[in-house]
């Protein structure tokens, strides 16, 4: 029976080593050094494996002394070192902690424990060296371009000069995922160019395209890997020697893109750059001005700049003593092209960062979570009931328990999926409280409808006493959609998709009179979205600003003059949402907005002119002036079950405003 101590049981390689040793050692016993934070995914792993019951978790860190090991170390066979950063992008700081300082400590481990260490290095320690670069060659006076390359080299050599220690050096090539699942854990090597690829997916396959010849890569699947590396643990005589864990032939840039553009579905390449071209050019791109450019282009792709620099080996890595160390395991590199489509499926599936932005063939909202406050009545009510039917689950948010529980039941009486949330979105603790149940139950928010509003229509000569009204109206219009958004922002971004619907106001546009408030909130929101909008624009968050006209809802009951005009629907309003959310343009406007807005642009002098008779023609309401109703009126109106005021009803405008209400519909006058 071996017993055997593993650094990065957890890791993507290391899980498939632990998997195939215990399978090939029925009474092996492994204890998997980990941090205290990651004994429960150990112990997760270990349940899934055939008997993980002889999987121990050992709580250390590589980048502890001693590894953070008390004396009572259980004993071991062998140790493998599979813990290291395996990242060309990683801080020198990063990778000297775990790379130097955790290999000097395992060696360390592994003299007291009269162990053999099996030590995981990288083909990276070949540095710039050009030509072969056998199993037997390590230090040819190569240079060492990156604290990735750097790290594993020295860490490589502490192994080599520890002396009394036995040994073996596995050096992979570049690692992807599974040849037969496709499975991969992260972004790395070659998939930081799958987002590309994707994109050149929507070009016509018969593109004719050429591929520039940088060099060669050299790619291995992790199975593989790992495979190999239990069949070289259990060789005989092996100690104090390297092997390379590579595809015994080269790829060539061409073959890796042709492979992966059949699998993407992207322009499959009909020639090549030279590499007399391809590289001045590459150089060249080196240079200041360019590289500003370069990196800027690199960086909206998700690719690395320090990646470009590596993406082909100077070294041709030959592996005969490997191959003839495997002889008769059956083991052989797969060829790339056999499994590209493979990683590209698991890859475009699983790990893709742009996956939450695809359009379900069901439809726009079909599955999509859609938050919208101010839910329970009106516009936002109306449109819930429009996006459950059209396959979208609706997170209603309001302050009124019983009108939530209202409308919640009568979207899934229709078959919706509806959710209802208590809020006040002008309380901070009362938002972040519900997000983040919101989020715990639901993962994630892909729309959110700023549709919750508070309007006051009252001239500013009876305003001056009344700062509140601008505190009250801001605190609903601006404010409580900015929580929201705050509060939402780095899940979107997490997901790198959401998109955000306010609702605005065509005051916005005509900025009539009597509603300073009202309008300098909307206008507020729609600055603060236009703002950020550019800065969240690569992590797939968007903005649409409806500028809605009037709507005949209980926020405008108040004023009794607007009995008289021609107003919207809810469900007309609710069309405009859904329309946002489906196109997600950046605004939705009416003719009447837009041409005052350019009106305003084009002869301010005028439009203020034109709205101050307006201000004369239409009067104060009577709530702005702070007069009660009739009470004889209310009682005609119950009589007659009208929704409408009996005095609201016989509210006139003079004959002259009437006409400008139709002349220009959806104002708010």
């Amino acid at each position: 029976m071996s017993t055997y101590i593993v650094t990065g049981a957890t890791g993507f390689l290391g899980r498939r080593v632990v998997a195939r040793l215990l399978e090939r050692e029925p009474a092996a016993q492994v204890y998997a050094l980990v941090r205290a934070s990651s004994v429960p995914r150990i112990e997760r792993l270990a349940a899934s494996w055939l008997g993980g019951d002889r999987v121990t978790p050992l709580v250390g860190d590589l980048t502890q002394p001693g590894l953070g090991l008390g004396e009572d170390t259980p004993d071991a066979d062998h140790i493998i070192h599979l813990g290291a950063v395996y990242d060309m992008t990683a801080s020198a700081a990063d990778s000297e902690a775990a790379n130097v300082n955790g290999t000097r400590a395992v060696i360390d481990l592994a003299l007291r424990l009269d162990a053999t260490l099996h030590h995981v290095s990288s083909v990276a320690v070949a540095g710039d060296h050009v030509g072969p670069f056998t199993e037997d060659d390590f230090d040819l006076g190569q240079g060492l371009p990156s604290p990735y390359h750097s790290t594993k080299f020295t860490a490589e050599k502490m192994v080599r000069e520890a002396d009394g220690l036995r040994w073996r050096v596995y050096r992979p090539a570049i690692v992807v995922g599974d040849s037969v699942t496709g499975e991969m854990d992260k972004i790395d090597g070659p998939y930081y160019f799958f987002t590309a690829l994707r994109l050149l997916g929507a070009l016509p396959s018969l593109l004719p395209t050429l591929v520039p010849e940088i060099g060669n890569s050299n790619v291995v699947p992790v199975d593989y890997v790992a495979a190999a590396m239990v069949e070289l643990v259990h060789g005989d005589d092996l100690d104090g020697r390297a092997f390379h864990l590579v595809n015994p032939r080269p790829q060539s840039t061409r073959e890796i893109y042709g492979a992966l553009a059949a699998a993407a579905g992207a322009p499959m390449a009909v020639g090549s750059v030279p590499e007399a071209i391809a590289g001045p050019a590459l150089r060249l791109s080196e240079l200041p001005g360019l590289k500003i450019a370069r990196d800027l282009v690199l960086d909206q792709l998700g690719v690395p700049p320090v990646v470009i620099d590596h993406l082909t080996f100077p070294s041709v890595f030959t592996s005969k003593e490997t191959q003839k160390a495997l002889a008769g395991s059956g083991l052989s590199v797969p060829e790339f092209t056999d499994y590209a489509d493979v990683l590209w499926e698991y890859w475009y599936d699983n790990l893709d960062p742009n996956r939450a932005r695809r359009p379900n063939p069901a439809g726009e909202l079909a599955g999509r979570r859609v938050m919208i406050t101010g839910g329970s009545s009106g516009i936002g009510l109306a449109t819930a009931h429009k996006a459950a039917k059209r396959g979208a689950r609706v997170i209603l948010v309001a302050r009124g328990v019983e009108d939530l529980e209202t409308a919640v039941a009568e979207i899934r009486a229709e078959g919706g999926d509806a959710h209802g949330y208590p809020c006040d979105i002008t309380d901070t603790e009362s938002v972040d409280t519900m997000v983040k149940t919101v989020l715990d139950e639901h993962d994630h928010i892909d729309y959110l409808v700023n549709n919750a509003g508070r309007s006051i229509r009252r001239g500013i000569v009876r305003s001056t006493d009344r700062m509140h009204d601008f505190e009250r109206t801001m605190s609903v219009n601006y404010f409580g959609a900015v929580r929201l958004v705050l509060a939402l922002l780095p899940s979107m971004r997490e997901r790198r998709f959401g998109h955000i619907v306010n609702i605005s106001s065509i005051g916005v546009q005509t900025k009539v009179p009597r509603f300073s408030a009202y309008v300098a909130s909307k206008a507020a929101l729609d600055a603060f979205s236009d703002v950020i909008a550019s800065e969240v624009h690569d992590d797939g968050i968007t903005f649409t600003s409806i500028k809605m006209p009037l709507v005949r809802t209980p926020m405008i009951a108040p004023t009794t003059i607007y009995q008289s005009m021609p107003t919207s629907s809810p469900d007309d309003a609710a069309q405009m949402v859904i329309r946002a959310m489906e196109k997600r343009p950046v605004r939705i406007d009416t003719p009447v907005g837009t041409i005052a807005e350019f009106t305003g642009l084009f002869a301010p002098r005028f439009k203020n002119a034109l709205l101050h008779q307006a201000y004369r023609l239409f009067p104060e309401s009577s709530a702005a002036k702070g007069e009660a109703p009739d009470p004889a009126t209310e009682t005609d109106r119950a009589k007659s079950k009208s929704p409408v005021p009996m005095n609201l009803q016989n509210a006139g405008l003079p004959k002259s405003a009437k006409r400008i209400a139709r002349l220009v519909p959806g104002v708010y006058w």
